[in-house]
């Protein structure tokens, strides 16, 4: 069985930072692309960040270059997700899912976790 967890989220003031964590089991963790998703109230959830398999290769939506930086750990099967100078619109739930342009579990996604960004 395909599980996410995600944790980390919280409220934070404009331009301040939050790290997220994501934990990952039921499949080879070290083989797949990763990916962080996020969902604001009346909007469609969004790919925010991904990573190949092997780090090599990261990917991140324009509204978040040069303030996230997403990373994982094979041997600990995890991501994470540190976010800088955060903004009122950065305010979501965050998820994180296998695939690099597309979730591949999208039967499984996990709770989230909220982040709210507000003074």
């Amino acid at each position: 069985q395909v599980t996410f967890v995600e944790s980390g989220g919280g409220l934070v003031q404009p331009g301040g930072s939050l790290r997220l964590s994501c934990a990952a089991s039921g499949f080879t963790f070290s083989t797949a692309n990763m990916a962080w998703y996020r969902q604001a109230p009346g909007k469609e959830r969004e790919l925010v960040a991904a990573m190949s398999r092997t780090g090599d290769t990261t990917n991140y939506v324009d509204a978040v270059k040069g303030r996230f930086i997403i990373s994982r750990n094979n041997a600990k099967n995890t991501m994470s997700l540190q976010m800088n100078s955060l903004k009122s619109d950065d305010t979501a739930v965050y998820y994180c899912n296998a695939g690099l342009t597309r979730p591949l579990f999208n039967g499984s996604w996990g709770r989230g976790t909220q982040v709210t960004v507000s003074s």
